[in-house]
């Protein structure tokens, strides 16, 4: 494609400005949305990143690179394959059992958003500001502390809408949420991009991890006065799976090879 991919351009000068950013995030995410619910056999992409967005002469996106596609049945919710992809984008249940499906892709597209937002690749973000641990938990910190500038690509300078961006953090962290079941669609996440029903999604998010810290901190209040241990408890956190950032770890994106 004549402007390369998102991961060049991302990387490149002059810097996509935002609105081209906020362009192509919808534009992926009508891509995806084709690739799941109106092809027949649906089409499970399984390495949505923002090198295999590509861009055309009016920087319109398009998903390319369809190299661990897998075709999938409507009836069917998923395929369990060897896993492939790229360190960084792999949603957390394909890392652990191979399973993708639509909700993988979702996963990566989350990821996508990340990138687009702050510039830097997936294992690079977290590890700007020295970030230790968990990077999702720490992009939903910043979120909650509404420092949402900590994470803006600095290219873009002041020349960034802060409501939109801020958007923009929340979908991508309800496409990164732990569970499959809780992601949505990419139907929705067209809707929610275009400002159509974020505000209700993020509030029912929400509702559904008050509900589970409340139950969750009343069967750890039970488990101490049965003398049970602290590792019964289920520690998997709501929004996204745990990436380490530690200091010898190669941040560059690595594939993971094997059969398909």
């Amino acid at each position: 494609m004549s402007n390369g991919s998102v991961a060049s351009r991302l990387r490149g000068k002059p810097a996509l400005d935002w609105n081209t950013r906020k362009r192509i995030a919808i534009g992926a995410a009508r891509g995806l949305l084709y690739l799941h619910e109106q092809c027949d056999p649906k089409i499970i992409h399984r390495d949505v990143k923002a090198a295999n967005i590509l861009l055309d002469d009016y920087y319109e996106a398009v998903v390319g690179d369809f190299g661990l596609a897998k075709l999938l049945d409507h009836a069917e919710s998923h395929v369990t394959t060897a896993v492939r992809g790229t360190v960084g984008h792999i949603a957390p249940e394909y890392l652990s059992t191979g399973q993708s499906s639509e909700k993988t892709d979702v996963f990566g597209f989350g990821i996508l958003l990340l990138e687009l937002i702050t510039g830097m690749r997936a294992l690079e973000f977290g590890k700007s500001v020295n970030q230790k641990g968990a990077m999702l938990e720490w992009v939903k910190k910043i979120q909650q502390e509404k420092k949402i500038e900590l994470l803006v690509d600095r290219e873009l300078g002041i020349n960034y809408d802060r409501i939109e961006v801020g958007e923009m953090l929340q979908v991508a962290l309800l496409c990164t949420q732990y569970l499959p079941s809780h992601r949505p669609k990419m139907s929705e996440v067209v809707r929610m991009l275009e400002g159509d029903g974020l505000a209700e999604k993020w509030a029912a998010s929400h509702n559904f991890v008050h509900s589970n810290f409340s139950r969750d901190n009343s069967k750890s209040h039970s488990s101490v006065a049965l003398g049970h241990d602290d590792n019964d408890h289920d520690h998997s956190s709501v929004f996204g799976m745990a990436m380490t950032m530690d200091d010898d770890y190669d941040a560059h994106c690595m594939e993971l090879s094997g059969p398909r």
